[in-house]
């Protein structure tokens, strides 16, 4: 998981829990998204990059240098 790629579908920030899809087992799954640097806030629709990964379904995130 970690290095991943996925979009946000539920705001991220301090004090809220996200939501990120990512391609996996040859499909789309959704994860609750956390930010990797306090603080940080990513809107819906922004390009992620999987930093932590806590199973089975919480990610921690940055955003991507697209």
């Amino acid at each position: 998981m970690v290095g991943k790629q996925g979009r946000v579908t539920g705001k991220i920030g301090p004090g809220l829990v996200g939501e990120v899809m990512i391609s996996i087992r040859g499909g789309v799954e959704a994860f609750y998204a956390h930010p990797s640097v306090t603080d940080e806030e990513i809107p819906v629709g922004a390009i992620v990059i999987v930093v932590d990964y806590f199973p089975p379904r919480t990610v921690y995130v940055a955003k991507a240098l697209i």
